[in-house]
């Protein structure tokens, strides 16, 4: 499956984004999907995730808790991040992530498949 990031942009401090990671070449049917950041001289972070079927168990990093909703549309072969209060320190690429596994992990190398980041950038 091949994924496709978009949403990012540039947002003022407490402002609201929503991300989207689309399929392409397939569906997000049996996928587990999950959100990573990587702001600038940082390494790579989880910060949510969702199952897929019946097993749509949510994660979030304690940074997002709160904050951030993941949420999927296998109708539209979507999943979503909304990203509410926002916060200078969210700035980062952010990327989605695919694995064929019903269940999800914050972990980098859980996932198999990846999209091409979206920027978001906070200002103070």
């Amino acid at each position: 499956v091949q994924l496709q990031a978009s949403g990012g942009g540039l947002v003022q401090a407490g402002g609201s984004l929503r991300l989207s990671c689309a399929a392409s070449g397939g569906t997000f049917d049996g996928y587990a999907i999950g959100w990573f950041r990587e702001a600038p001289g940082k390494t790579r972070e989880g910060i949510s995730c969702i199952g897929s079927g019946g097993d749509a168990t949510t994660y979030y990093a304690e940074s997002v808790k709160g904050r951030f909703t993941i949420s999927s549309d296998y109708a539209k072969n979507t999943v979503y991040l909304q990203m509410n209060s926002l916060k200078p320190e969210d700035t980062a690429d952010y990327y989605c992530a695919a694995v064929l596994f019903p269940r999800c992990h914050l972990g980098r190398s859980w996932f198999d498949y990846w999209g091409q980041g979206t920027q978001v950038t906070v200002s103070s």
